[in-house]
């Protein structure tokens, strides 16, 4: 029974030795001394105007997670649009009540203000 794991066993550990190998040959062969340009925290050609421990406003996380869950949504759309027909009249209430939802928690959001920019 452990025999038949022999090869993966042997992938693993033939994958972590060639990583190990490129870590160390790296370390070994690269550069040690990086130059000023490598030590600031731009690399862009011109000096930092502020510090690059700023806060962000929470409106960017905000709407980072709406994007992703209005694009996730095409990820149900798209494969309900393609098999509608077998699923019918349930498939289009389903597809209703998702897509309802979706638009309920937008009015929340767009109602709170959380789209809006000063």
């Amino acid at each position: 029974m452990l025999a038949e794991y022999l090869p993966t066993l042997l992938f693993l550990l033939v994958a972590t030795g060639i990583g190990i190998a490129l870590i160390v040959i790296g370390n070994l062969l690269g550069p040690k001394k990086p130059g000023l340009e490598k030590l600031s925290p731009y690399e862009c050609g011109f000096l930092p105007f502020e510090d690059a421990r700023l806060k962000f406003d929470v409106r960017y996380y905000l709407l980072a997670i709406l994007f992703i869950v209005f694009d996730l949504e095409i990820a149900f759309v798209f494969p309900w649009a393609l098999v509608f027909r077998e699923l019918g009249p349930f498939g289009l209430v389903e597809m209703g009540i998702f897509l309802f939802l979706l638009v309920l928690g937008f009015a929340y959001v767009w109602k709170k203000g959380a789209l809006e920019w000063e």
